[in-house]
């Protein structure tokens, strides 16, 4: 399986999110809010219009019937990420943290930093394992070697970077290991892939390709299997130049 299999995979494991009890506005804002990523957003009305507007995640696959996934209230998917949640804390939304492995579709280049810079700061933080990260080109990488130099500089972080050769390797003084390839999946593809040191729970992956001019389609996801075929992928699909 190649990176744009598993791609594929996840695209085609679709999540639909149904908005009960509430007018077709809400139903449209719930719909903005889920904007950019492969994800259906519908509405319906429970019997007896009970208990109250709420939101269901489910599930489907190959044409099978929906799998109930979570449920939660119009409230609380309502609430900006970034803001306190209608419980007043600071965790997480309960459907945003069933939506691993959710396609995105046409992130734009800032998008796409801002979630590579996800993954990278948490490897950064727990400074050890290793971290994997493709850039298409080695001129995108140049234009990063700030940034990697800065995570290799860890001693105990081993930092892969991959990239097709369109301009000189970009001359360094720390661990980080770049590997050149003349392969399409790699000019094609965007990830960066955390294992978390061997512990499950900070494992993290980003992948994506690019279908349109810088618009990326792909997911990100924390199931740890995910991210340790992605990296056992990677380690074995590809030999390397280490500068």
């Amino acid at each position: 399986m190649s990176l744009t299999e598993l791609i594929s995979g996840v695209e085609d494991h679709e999540k639909r999110l149904t908005v009960f009890n509430t007018g077709e506005e809400t139903v449209e804002a719930v719909r903005e809010q889920f904007r950019d990523r492969n994800l259906s957003v519908v509405g319906d009305r429970s019997e007896s219009d009970r208990p109250g507007s709420f939101v269901v995640l489910s599930s489907q696959r190959d044409g099978d019937e929906d799998e109930f996934v979570t449920a939660t209230s119009v409230d609380e998917v309502l609430t900006p990420p970034d803001q306190p949640n209608s419980r007043g804390d600071g965790e997480h939304h309960p459907i945003l943290d069933h939506l691993d492995e959710t396609m995105f579709t046409s992130y734009d280049t800032r998008q796409m930093v801002s979630a590579s810079r996800e993954i990278e700061d948490r490897a950064w933080r727990l400074g050890s394992g290793s971290l994997h990260a493709g850039f298409q080109q080695l001129s995108i990488l140049s234009d990063q070697m700030d940034v990697y130099t800065r995570l290799a500089s860890r001693e105990d972080l081993d930092v892969h970077a991959y990239a097709c050769p369109d301009a000189e390797v970009p001359e360094h003084d720390t661990d980080l290991t770049i590997h050149v390839e003349r392969s399409e999946e790699i000019a094609e593809s965007w990830f960066v892939a955390y294992d978390g040191d061997g512990v499950d729970v900070n494992k993290c992956a980003l992948l994506a390709e690019e279908r349109e001019d810088r618009a990326f389609y792909g997911f990100w996801t924390y199931d740890p299997d995910t991210v340790d075929w992605l990296i056992e992928y990677l380690e074995g699909a590809y030999g390397l130049i280490e500068q």
